[in-house]
């Protein structure tokens, strides 16, 4: 009782007493007084001046979330999308961008969520490749290597030829499962995120023959991502084509041994007996024959054009496309038996790259809309939506800018006169020319359908797909299938026995 009264006297004391000088200088430094320039902007809504308005908000989300029930389903679908590069700051940035601070993303409205911690085997700060491992493949590695362990350095051929040295991706283990399979991209099939779907690779750069040979390694034996596309057990279903051929869009190939690997395709899937289809611009895309098996869509000659900038006749939107994809893996062989499908909305990182913050956040509205798409399209109760990013990028939001303000002006000037930006990125073109490093932030993962619960908390990047293979009774790890639960549950009223009569026994 002394003790807590002298606790009191003391907190009373450094309440009362007065500010001294420096203390009033740091806290003026700490929260800097910006001047604010107000901008054109909506009216707010008058509602939002009440409490009984925020109270309501609360209690309605409090009644949501202890009205849910835990969904235990066996995952028969699963639809896993990736927005590269979607930082927590572009989340914000893309809700201003899209309708307000206020506004909600199709994926921000998921049930459960987690964080990621998204470093390398060797690296603080990830890339696209040691991650797209992790995430795909349920294992951590190198940074730059793409399905290899962590005993597999950069550029180490003959380490990454080694079977033990390879990671199976969740796309394989749902293939060995008989379900079906498929990646859609805005970037290409053969970058480092699609690529962790059915690559081994010890340089994330060996797209093509001719960019291992120019390494100095020879191309027969340490075979580039496209060729392992086509041609390996995982992929078999994308593409690059002979140096010196064009495709339809006028693009020439990269390759130097005279494979065209979009015929390669189409024959090896004719071959097995399977209706496939190569298209390449948006009509043919969405008049794909109600029989087809596989498709393949190459619609630019490298990365897609941004949305801003997109031909609406010739070039598909992510939504599109992700319609598409669904349609196709819930029919053909073996759709009785459930799919897996990889989405990456590749391009928010590319202009994140760029410091072209707009483009970025338009792209982060488009990835919202194909993951909406999905949502209307799919069965909650049998297929799980996953959304999450591989890593952060070095752009923040700052600056006390008015509610609702252009978030690509200025909040105004600071007390020396200096105009603040809203959008800072810590490095990029213009800082370091046509130089631009990730953050090491914690990524967001957001989920829904059957035992979409299991993603709390903070957890290692490689913990994602296990929770899919658990959901969807895949791979070689513990699943909902495997009577783990059953186990735990035999277990308990014999625990419970032994308990009470010890309670018994010592009463």
């Amino acid at each position: 009782m002394q003790v807590t009264l002298i606790l009191i006297v003391l907190c009373g004391w450094v309440f009362a007493r007065p500010e001294t000088a420096q203390e009033e200088l740091d806290e003026n430094n700490y929260h800097l007084q910006i001047e604010r320039r107000t901008g054109k902007s909506r009216t707010v809504n008058s509602r939002e001046t009440t409490s009984s308005y925020w109270n309501q908000n609360a209690q309605n989300l409090i009644a949501e979330k202890i009205g849910r029930t835990l969904n235990q389903n066996v995952a028969k679908n699963v639809i896993f999308f990736l927005g590269d590069g979607l930082s927590i700051p572009t989340l914000a940035g893309a809700r201003v961008y899209y309708g307000g601070e206020e506004k909600e993303l199709a994926f921000e409205k998921l049930p459960y969520l987690a964080l990621s911690k998204t470093y390398c085997v060797d690296a603080q700060t990830a890339d696209s490749a040691c991650t797209t491992t992790a995430y795909l493949g349920g294992v951590k590695n190198n940074i730059g290597t793409i399905g290899v362990t962590a005993a597999v350095a950069e550029d180490d051929c003959d380490a990454m030829l080694v079977e033990e040295n390879q990671v199976l991706s969740v796309a394989r283990w749902f293939q060995n499962a008989g379900k079906r399979t498929g990646i859609v991209t805005t970037s290409t099939v053969t970058d480092a995120s699609p690529a962790g779907a059915y690559a081994h690779i010890a340089n994330r750069n060996w797209q093509t023959d001719a960019t291992v040979e120019a390494s100095g390694k020879n191309a027969t034996t340490c075979r580039d991502i496209t060729y392992q596309l086509v041609k390996w057990d995982t992929g078999k279903n994308e593409v690059f084509l002979p140096n010196g051929t064009l495709d339809p869009l006028g693009n020439e190939g990269g390759r130097t041994d005279n494979l065209n690997l979009i015929d390669e395709w189409l024959k090896d899937r004719t071959e097995e007996g399977n209706v496939a289809e190569y298209v390449w611009n948006r009509t043919a895309l969405l008049n794909i024959g109600d029989d087809t098996d596989y498709v393949l869509g190459l619609f630019s000659g490298g990365y897609m054009s941004y949305n801003l900038d997109r031909n609406t006749t010739l070039t598909p939107s992510l939504e599109e496309m992700t319609e598409i994809a669904i349609k196709i893996a819930s029919k053909g062989k073996g759709a009785e038996n459930g799919y897996f499908l990889f989405i990456e909305g590749g391009r928010i990182d590319h202009a994140h790259h760029e410091v072209k913050a707009q483009k970025s956040f338009d792209e982060t509205v488009e990835f919202s809309k194909a993951i909406q798409k999905a949502l209307d399209l799919t069965n909650e109760e049998e297929t799980l939506i996953v959304v999450t990013a591989d890593h952060a990028h070095t752009m923040s939001i700052s600056g006390y800018p008015d509610r609702n303000h252009s978030i690509f002006g200025s909040p105004g000037t600071d007390g020396n006169g200096l105009t603040r930006l809203t959008i800072n990125y810590a490095n990029g073109p213009g800082f370091i020319p046509n130089g631009y490093n990730y953050e090491n932030d914690t990524t967001t993962i957001h989920a829904n359908g059957p035992w979409a619960h299991l993603f709390s908390g903070v957890v290692e990047q490689n913990v994602i797909p296990h929770i899919i293979a658990y959901s969807a009774c895949v791979g070689d790890g513990l699943t909902a299938c495997s009577g783990a639960l059953k186990i735990v549950t035999n277990l308990t009223l014999p625990l419970l026995l032994v308990v009470l009569m010890l309670h018994l026994l010592t009463a």
